[in-house]
């Protein structure tokens, strides 16, 4: 059974870092695609970042340059951090998966597994 868990969520002051885990069961993760999306109150889900199965990595427009995914695959562990942190970047992150990822890595109905997620504050 694939199993996702965030973990490293916390209250941040604005030009802070955090760095978020996701740690996979269930599944070799090297043969899967990850991205991370954050979501926060009355808006739409929203993609950050994606390291496919083959490596190749993706960054969203508004975290470009602030945002590093890194694979663990000894571990089963996808890491993302953050640096530079803002107050709009305040929301839930959560981590998803999939074995047949689209060409659109932002689509987060093309990701079959998700974690419960992980809440990000950015205030001073």
């Amino acid at each position: 059974q694939v199993q996702l868990v965030e973990s490293g969520g916390d209250l941040v002051q604005p030009g802070g870092s955090l760095r978020l885990s996701c740690a996979g069961s269930g599944f070799i993760l090297d043969a899967f695609s990850v991205g991370w999306f954050r979501q926060a109150p009355g808006e739409a889900r929203e993609g950050v970042s994606c390291v496919r199965e083959a490596g190749s990595t993706y960054y969203g427009d508004s975290v470009r340059g602030r945002v590093f995914i890194s694979r663990d695959n000894v571990k089963n562990v996808v890491h993302l951090q953050m640096s530079k942190l803002r107050p709009e970047d305040t929301a839930v992150y959560y981590c998803a998966t999939t074995d047949h990822l689209g060409s659109t890595w932002r689509d987060r109905y093309d990701y079959d597994y998700w974690g419960q997620g992980t809440q990000v504050t950015v205030s001073s």
